[in-house]
């Protein structure tokens, strides 16, 4: 069965705190008439600090699109490949062993994807599948796993290699004065993440099953409008209320295996703000504490979009508390509103590679 070994997560060296986000809301904003909202709703995220891939000086400005993409696909080839590298040390395997490359991010375009130059720049086979996720937003995180599952489902042999490449600074918009994006502007952060999911061997979360589900007529509360001056990030007020929905497809799928998701051994779960994970600990009947993995990327890193699940994951890895046969879910939350959902249990067998 297939294992997703454990990730590995990387966030630039540029970091701003909470008190200099407020700060600079506070300048920049200074005659905004829902400042002190837009304030109140930054504390409350618990973001303590985030990393960025450019000094904030930088970050402020807007050079255009043109510009930004070209930070955007020099900073991905500049940082992927070491993430990558030691990912697949963890899993025990070599670029030749995998045999396709699944890669998300929403924050920057290439075509042909970074897995082209991946295949080209890292010794990956050439005749290595390319699965490029570009509109999934924060829920391509659980979607890759989602199905690099699949793959490795149908070619039992074969192995994936995830990488996640979000650069969410490269998306600031000045022009954008709504209270959701000031918000935005205070909540998401920069990260870099890759896993490889084994075919066969491996140390991780064994997967069993997986599921998506999409919450009718909701599909414009999360969105990019795309302008000559890149991606405008859409939040609509009503995305913190969207667990209650989400929260039974959960548990239909974890009923599906015969398991309760109310009794599981470790949650992973996309971290896109406290009250998501309020809500979703509340409506699945679970203690806050099965999210600390999730709360502390959150509180350290930001919302780093799709390598939120990646980043948490390892935070239970790093914990090196989590027993063979353990049950879990993983779950991402994006555009649509959309879920992508896996069951596993822990395995501690060691490949060969």
């Amino acid at each position: 069965m297939a294992t997703l070994c454990r990730p590995t997560v990387s966030v630039p060296e540029h970091v701003i705190t909470m008190e200099e986000t407020l700060d600079l809301a506070r300048s920049v904003h200074a005659d905004h008439p829902q400042l002190d909202l837009a304030l109140r709703l930054i504390r409350n995220t618990g973001v303590a600090k985030r990393h960025i891939v450019q000094p904030i000086e930088e970050t402020l400005k807007h050079p255009g699109f043109e510009s930004r993409n070209a930070v955007y696909e020099a900073e991905a080839k500049a940082r992927v490949p070491a993430v990558v590298r030691q990912a697949l040390e963890d899993a025990q395997l070599r670029a030749k062993d995998i045999d396709m490359i699944i890669y998300v991010s929403c924050t920057g375009f290439m075509m042909p994807s970074l897995t082209a130059w991946m295949i080209n720049a890292m010794g990956f086979r050439t005749d290595t599948r390319q699965l490029p996720i570009a509109q999934l937003g924060c829920a391509a995180g659980g979607a890759a796993v989602n199905r690099a599952h699949d793959f490795c489902t149908a070619y039992p042999d074969a192995n994936a290699l995830i990488v996640s490449c979000e650069l969410c600074s490269l998306c600031y918009q000045p022009s954008d004065l709504e209270v959701g994006n000031l918000l935005s502007n205070g909540l998401f952060g920069d990260g870099i993440g890759a896993a490889v999911v084994r075919g066969r061997g491996g140390t991780g979360m064994t997967l069993h099953r997986n599921s998506s589900y999409i919450i009718p007529q909701t599909e414009d509360w999360i969105m990019y409008d795309v302008k000559s001056t890149g991606f405008h990030f859409k939040l609509d007020r009503r995305v913190p209320g969207t667990m209650e929905p989400l929260a039974p497809s959960l548990k239909e799928l974890a009923k599906a295996h015969g398991w309760d998701a109310a009794a599981l051994d470790f949650y992973i779960i996309h971290a896109g703000g406290p009250r998501i994970l309020d809500d979703l600990s509340k409506y699945l009947g679970v203690a806050p504490e099965a999210f600390r993995f999730s709360r502390a990327t959150l509180t350290e890193y930001g919302n780093i979009a799709s390598a939120v699940v990646l980043d948490a994951l390892r935070r239970l890895f790093d914990e090196n508390r989590t027993a063979d046969a353990a049950k879990g879910l993983l779950a991402g939350f994006g555009p649509g509103i959309t879920a992508e959902i896996s069951l596993g249990s822990w395995t501690s067998e060691r490949g060969t590679g």
